[in-house]
């Protein structure tokens, strides 16, 4: 029975941490990100690891186009012009986000897990550069230099 139980505790240990984002680190990257084009904004868009909802790993779309995967522990970037914003997330439904980017200006969107009807939801939230650069080291990049 110790057996059994010591295989199963291997096999969920396993299937949690392949939900988990790969790449280096942001420490290693923060370096090497390019500058900011003074003409644009960028926002960074990011997921701490939880134990629930690990597995889900849905498209992130702004303004209509798909920029990336929401994938636990990981985080990206997307520079864009001055101007008004839409996040959406869909697993069971559409989770939503508006706002407004300036030039020179960065943002933080952060994504949350919460319980849905059948399957967990992925939440897209604005939270301010302090939360943001405190909780982006750690983070694996999973986006493209």
């Amino acid at each position: 029975m110790k057996r059994l139980t010591n295989l199963l505790l291997v096999i969920f240990g396993a299937l949690v941490l392949s939900g988990c984002a790969t790449g280096p680190k942001y420490e290693t990257v923060r370096d090497s990100l390019p500058p900011l084009n003074a003409d644009q904004g960028r926002i960074f868009f990011y997921r701490l690891s939880v134990f629930f909802g690990d597995g889900l790993q849905p498209e992130i779309k702004l303004n209509g186009e798909v920029i990336g995967t929401s994938q636990p522990g990981g985080f990206f970037f997307v520079d864009r012009a001055p101007g008004d914003y839409e996040v959406v997330i869909a697993t069971e439904t559409d989770k939503r986000l508006s706002f407004t980017l300036a030039a020179n200006q960065v943002r933080y969107v952060k994504q949350s897990i919460s319980m849905g009807v059948i399957v967990g939801r992925v939440v897209p939230s604005l939270v301010n550069e302090g939360t943001g650069m405190a909780e982006l080291p750690g983070l694996s990049y999973t986006g493209q230099l």
